[in-house]
């Protein structure tokens, strides 16, 4: 965006009142590389100082939308460094929260001092209560749906058949002169029970560019873990394997449980979860890696190859977040591909479709713009 003010700027109008002030604004984050190379700029700049960096946070909340406030807020952290001034509690209390400023204070976790750990739970926390309240619902809504149709009955009460499949089955029966299919065989849906009806194992790579799919995943985790049906485990990784199952009944928890950055090591990842399985043909395991693996390559792909033979449902997800798909690995891609585990990226709206297509065993609805071969 460019306001203009200044000569330099060619617009030949001069600004006041709001507008010089959001010029300011911009100028102050934007325009640093300018003003070093001509000794001069338009705005006060912002100095690695907490007040006028919170000054400047104030500015932009008052002069542009959330959705561009938050984009500014990720471009002064990445162009301006100011990743150690969100150590602080009222540089926290400043900024506007979401995804991707929760996903910078997890790496920021070690190194945060004691005085800023409450305020930071706090910034993730309202971020966490937002995500639930957008997905929760939605997400038991379809994955309930999946459960009773996947739950498939040959003796069906009337309400409870199922018409699509039961003429499928049926259709050998097939009498022209009447147009018309007699079902031998009912097909029908069962009804959940409040027993584990499937288990799902969702298996977190923690390196720093999955910092957004890290946050949705134990967001999606701890909304399935709520579901009695659903027997959930949530295991992160690096070159380590840290299983947070326990704490899933907050998800605030599992994100100050991770450790995002350090190297990838699918293959032992994968083992571990593979040494969790008890019921492969009840089991959906979901990996969400960018691929690059650190470990033994031919490993893991045996890995894969040997829980889809046994009966697992095995879903790759190169990112769950709503960037769409990150730089990944692209031969390790396509080698999970041939197996028949096609890797995309997912959105956490598109989520619940991929959930519920694996506990019902059918097709997943990859999105047209997934590069997955």
């Amino acid at each position: 965006m460019v306001l203009g003010g200044h000569s330099a700027d060619g617009t030949g109008c001069a600004l006041a009142g709001q507008d010089a002030a959001m010029d300011g604004a911009l100028s102050a984050l934007y325009g640093q590389g300018e003003q070093r190379d001509k000794g001069r700029g338009r705005g006060a700049g912002l100095g690695a100082s907490a007040p006028s960096v919170a000054r400047w946070l104030g500015d932009i909340r008052t002069y542009f939308p959330s959705s561009v406030v938050q984009v500014m807020q990720r471009d002064a952290i990445d162009r301006l460094g100011l990743s150690a001034l969100l150590l602080e509690p009222e540089m926290l209390e400043a900024v506007e929260a979401d995804v991707h400023l929760v996903g910078t204070l997890l790496s920021l976790n070690k190194a945060m001092p004691e005085t800023t750990k409450e305020t930071a739970r706090a910034v993730v926390r309202k971020v966490v209560d937002d995500l639930e309240k957008r997905l929760a619902t939605r997400t038991r809504a379809t994955l309930t749906g999946a459960l009773d149709r996947s739950a498939r009955i040959n003796r069906p009460r009337h309400r409870d058949i199922d018409w699509n499949r039961t003429i499928a089955a049926n259709l050998k029966n097939y009498l022209p002169e009447y147009g018309t299919v007699v079902p031998e065989r009912l097909v029908g849906y069962g009804r959940a029970s409040q027993s584990v009806k499937k288990e799902v194992v969702l298996c977190i790579d923690q390196s720093g560019s999955m910092a957004a799919s890290v946050v949705y995943a134990s967001v999606f985790g701890a909304v399935l873990a709520s579901m009695r049906s659903i027997q959930t485990r949530l295991v992160v990784f690096d070159t380590a394997v840290v299983d947070l199952t326990d704490q899933l009944d907050d998800p605030v928890d599992v994100l100050f449980g991770t450790q995002l950055g350090g190297g990838t090591d699918i293959n032992r990842a994968l083992a571990y979860c593979q040494s969790q399985i008890t019921r492969p043909a009840d089991t959906v395991v979901v990996l969400i890696s960018d691929l690059y693996e650190g470990g033994i390559r031919n490993e893991m792909l045996k890995r894969v190859a040997a829980m889809k033979a046994s009966g697992v449902q095995f879903v790759t997800l190169l990112a769950l977040s709503d960037e769409g798909a990150p730089a990944y690995d692209r031969e390790h891609a396509a080698a999970l591909g041939g197996l028949g585990a096609p890797a995309f990226a997912c959105t956490p709206d598109l989520f619940p479709e991929v959930m519920a297509a694996a506990i019902e065993k059918r097709p997943l609805p990859i999105p047209d713009m997934a590069t997955h071969q």
